[in-house]
């Protein structure tokens, strides 16, 4: 079994890395990496990856990046992964919202909540406090 996690280069994206990991290794099972597009040959992916790990108290879990598939959208690949039976939970980051804005304004993430098979868990990015 594993879990799947979504890695977009975003505040949202990198605010659901610590949860993943901390999903997998809770689960005792391995995390699967989909980027969004080539982020994964970006050279704060792997610090991105690591300061996660670290921050999720999940230094065991092992990792892999699945492949890039140019010819899919993330919100499909996403998609098509949570369709594979060895697939338990998949972990998105989401954008903070007003209730007028989730109305008006539809998203790959949106789509991936009302058309992923398996469990889907939307994680918000940190709050940081005003000055």
């Amino acid at each position: 079994m594993s879990v799947v996690l979504s890695y977009v280069p975003t505040p949202e994206g990198r605010g659901a890395l610590p949860f993943g990991f901390a999903e997998a290794k809770m689960r005792s099972t391995t995390l699967l990496v989909i980027a969004d597009g080539d982020s994964a040959t970006a050279p704060t992916f792997a610090a991105d990856l690591q300061s996660a790990r670290e921050d999720a108290d999940a230094l065991g879990v092992t990792h892999e990046v699945l492949d890039n598939d140019p010819s899919l959208a993330h919100a499909d690949r996403l998609i098509d992964a949570s369709f594979d039976d060895d697939v338990d939970l998949l972990v998105i980051g989401i954008r903070r919202r007003s209730p007028v804005g989730k109305l008006f304004t539809g998203s790959g993430m949106q789509r991936v909540l009302l058309d992923a098979q398996c469990p889907v868990t939307a994680v918000k990015p940190p709050v940081r406090a005003a000055v």
